[in-house]
């Protein structure tokens, strides 16, 4: 098979939990549609027979069929008087005596449901057909496995968690503000690795003994033995390093440049557990991060969203989507800002903008630059190509809002959100063609519609592969495409793609571009290689996002929002706050753990200062966004520069270092221009339209959501 001794212990289990989850994702819609043809094929209305009762063995009735109902009343009658329970005692009094009218229409009901049972049971065992036997057994052994992995989501999450962390930490892949390059970066990051592992690792262990020592049963004790491995494995592995240094071929480099490279997540690690440590709070920082577990589909399906990603990029795709519009010679802007539309859409099911980023930032950093566009405004794109779509249907982050917030609903965030997108997406457009160097172009329809439609024919094989997935779904599994089912139907959709492309495209190497060096020939090879960039990232992102939800705790804790005041002099006041926390917030947390700070903590300040909660939540939507690309964390840019490497990007601040302000930093300046702009037209636009008679206008401009 040609795997390496890492790839059998990591990217194989990896793989084989990614297709476990979406066995879990389905099996739900195909245990649903094997019981209802169960009941088409073999349930009887006549004789009242449902398949359920076919399910298994029936069971004979143990009551007796022959009962002589007036030996059973005089039986019943002279028995003795059995002894009262307690509550009975509490009213007083003598027994009553037993009315034999009573008693003889007790015994006669209870014939007469012990004869429906017998009769239930002669129908059932006459149903009993081998054609059923063969039915149920597969219908009850899929159930047995379907359930299996379903109440074990956490232990699969957790696994796919310890195993991408491990994987991670070998490969020195963390997300921090620089990659570690030279001999002190690694040193620095394994010293700083080893305290966060000791760290954690303590709170795990001192959390575990709590629990034990409470005299309860504890929860899923695996779980805290898988956790305490973990970090066991990862202080040994960082502290071997710690001993025996890695050594860089580019040199010893400074330590300046070393503190830099430290991972993020190690650092919000140190913070919260020195924090609950000097707080007497053991347990602390182990209670947090286990909110990882109570939520595991939502961080299963990141990593589903990420190998749909990895494998998007292993396919052609994308290259034949692209076609279609070349034949119009689109200048890089005006095809980049069709590119970042259509990838809005896409980050709208992803659910968050850092996940698109790692699932197919590297697709539109290859376009933008396969187009003409240069290395520092494809990082740009790419950098905020999922900042634009968290607002649309069906994100699963509005539905997080919603289901926390009764103020508000997703029919009116969906609303508006998607008038938010229509702003946010004009400013790109607009600032990409006030700063482009080269002149506009586009091709005569005369020229470029026979070639789109020459293009188009190629795509049609495809196109019915999409189509057949979601027709399945939909019409065979009864199941919709949507925000919730899109986890588990994106992957085995783009699984099926690159399958049918792979094997269609065998030998074609022309029909490769050269910038899509990184596909790999043949079914394995390319489905092994995007499961190992998966494993990559799952392990840097998801321990991030683990020990932000420390960070949010450590807030929580603290009583930060405490210092702050509750009502202010005037609604601007408190938006100017609110702006200013979100885009802080936004810098250091995932965007679902800071969902959860912000409804329990800021929300309620919003709503005191009478600030619409739509137009508040539209806005730290925003504002999240323009914090994930602010230094010095600016995680969006940081997982721009994981996918797309660190040699392209210091090509691209190389290239431009001769040339003016804006150029050289195009890469920053342009995204946060127009997320800075857009953010400030959301905060502020409908407080000026409610305070200012002058817009009032406005207010009729735009049709309102459907009640």
């Amino acid at each position: 098979m040609g795997r390496t001794v890492l790839e059998w212990f990591s990217s194989l289990p990896v793989f084989i939990m990614l297709m476990l989850t979406l066995i879990i994702g389905t099996g739900e819609m195909v245990h649903g549609q094997l019981l209802k043809f169960g009941e088409s094929m073999f349930g009887d209305p006549a004789a009242n027979v449902q398949y359920f009762m076919l399910r298994a063995e029936p069971t004979k009735p143990e009551c007796d069929l022959n009962v002589n109902v007036d030996a059973e009343v005089a039986r019943q009658a002279s028995a003795p008087a059995t002894a009262t329970d307690d509550i009975d005692d509490l009213f007083g009094g003598e027994p009553t005596a037993v009315d034999p009218v009573t008693l003889r229409s007790s015994v006669e009901q209870a014939l007469a449901i012990c004869r429906a049972k017998h009769d239930m049971y002669q129908k059932a065992v006459e149903h009993q057909t081998p054609q059923v036997k063969i039915y149920r057994t597969i219908e009850t052994s899929f159930f047995v496995l379907f359930q299996a992995g379903t109440e074990n989501r956490s232990l699969i999450l957790l696994l796919m968690v310890a195993i991408a962390a491990t994987t991670t930490t070998l490969g020195f892949h963390h997300i921090g503000i620089r990659p570690g390059h030279y001999t002190r970066d690694y040193w620095v990051q394994s010293i700083a690795q080893s305290i966060a592992s000791a760290l954690l690792l303590f709170s795990c262990v001192r959390y575990l003994q709590i629990l034990q020592d409470s005299g309860v049963p504890v929860e899923h004790p695996t779980l805290h033995y898988i956790w305490i491995t973990l970090f066991t494995v990862l202080l040994l592995i960082n502290l071997k390093r710690v001993i025996l240094p890695a050594k860089s071929p580019h040199g010893e480099g400074t330590w300046s440049t070393a503190l830099w490279s430290i991972p993020l997540y190690a650092q919000m690690a140190t913070i919260a557990g020195l924090y609950f440590v000097i707080k007497g709070h053991h347990a602390g920082l182990a209670i947090y991060i286990n909110q990882l577990m109570e939520l595991p589909s939502i961080f299963m399906n990141l990593g589903l969203f990420i190998w749909a990603g990895m494998l998007l990029k292993q396919s052609r795709i994308v290259d034949l989507l692209m076609n279609v519009l070349r034949p119009w010679s689109l200048s890089p802007q005006l095809l980049t800002y069709l590119i970042l539309l259509g990838a809005s859409f896409a980050t709208a099911y992803t659910g968050a903008s850092g996940i698109f980023v790692i699932a197919a930032g590297g697709i539109i950093y290859h376009e933008v630059r396969a187009s003409g566009g240069s290395r520092q405004f494809a990082l740009a794109a790419t950098a905020m190509s999922g900042s634009l779509g968290v607002v649309l249907r069906p994100c699963l982050l509005v539905v997080m809002i919603a289901a926390l917030n009764k103020q508000v609903t997703t029919n009116h965030l969906y609303h508006w959100g998607f008038y938010v997108f229509l702003v946010t997406s004009t400013l790109f457009f607009l600032a990409s063609q006030l700063l482009r160097e080269q002149r506009a172009t586009i091709e005569s329809p005369r020229v470029a519609i026979p070639g789109m439609l020459r293009q188009l024919f190629p795509l049609l094989p495809y196109f019915a592969v999409v189509v057949g997935v979601v027709f399945i779904y939909e019409f065979a599994l009864d199941t919709k495409l949507n925000e919730i089912t899109a986890p588990t139907i994106m992957p085995v959709m783009l699984l099926i793609i690159l399958i049918f492309d792979k094997l269609t495209n065998k030998g074609k190497a022309e029909l490769t571009p050269d910038y899509a060096s990184h596909r790999q020939n043949g079914v394995e090879k390319s489905i092994r290689f995007a499961t190992n960039e998966t494993i990559g990232h799952i392990g840097a992102l998801l321990s991030l996002m683990t020990l932000s939800l420390a960070m949010g705790g450590v807030i929580e804790r603290a009583e930060l929002m405490g210092y702050f005041p509750k009502v202010f002099e005037s609604h601007w006041t408190a938006m100017a706050f609110l702006v200013v926390t979100k885009v802080v917030l936004g810098m250091f947390m995932d965007p679902f753990g800071a969902v959860v700070l912000v409804s329990g903590t800021l929300a309620p300040i919003a709503y005191a200062n009478n600030i619409d909660p739509v137009h508040f939540w539209m806005m730290v939507l925003v504002a999240f966004e323009l914090g994930y690309l602010l230094p010095p964390v600016a995680i969006n840019q940081l997982l721009t520069r994981q996918v797309i490497g660190e040699d392209e990007v210091t090509t691209a601040d190389q290239e431009v270092r001769h040339l003016g302000f804006y150029r050289r930093y195009e890469r920053w300046i342009l995204p946060l221009s127009v997320m800075a702009v857009g953010l400030s037209i959301v905060a502020f636009g409908p407080l000026a339209v409610m305070d200012f008679p002058q817009l009032a206008f406005l207010k009729d401009w735009l049709p309102h959501p459907a009640q």
